[in-house]
């Protein structure tokens, strides 16, 4: 049993997405890079210091975890950038 690759529905797809996926691409950069954006990630991490210090963790624990959060913000927005980069 022969199966036929379906070659021109293939080829609209792959046009439908390249022309869809750079402003996808730039609309989340501009959402990621906003000011309202760099705002709330400084709320999410000192809300994320002042959490742990209320739960009892010591401060320069409180501090080291939320460090490590804005780390791992940053790059998970580096990533995004990344991924824009090469489209």
């Amino acid at each position: 049993m022969t199966s036929e690759i379906p070659v021109k529905e293939i080829s609209e797809l792959l046009d439908e997405v390249s022309g869809k996926l750079p402003r996808l691409i730039t609309s989340i950069l501009d959402t990621v890079y906003s000011a309202d954006s760099g705002k709330k990630m400084g709320q999410a991490v000192g809300n994320l210091y002042k959490e742990l210090v209320d739960a009892g963790i010591p401060h320069e624990d409180a501090l080291k975890m939320a460090r490590d959060y804005l780390t791992s913000l940053q790059n998970m927005t580096g990533n995004i950038t990344n991924i824009g980069k090469k489209g």
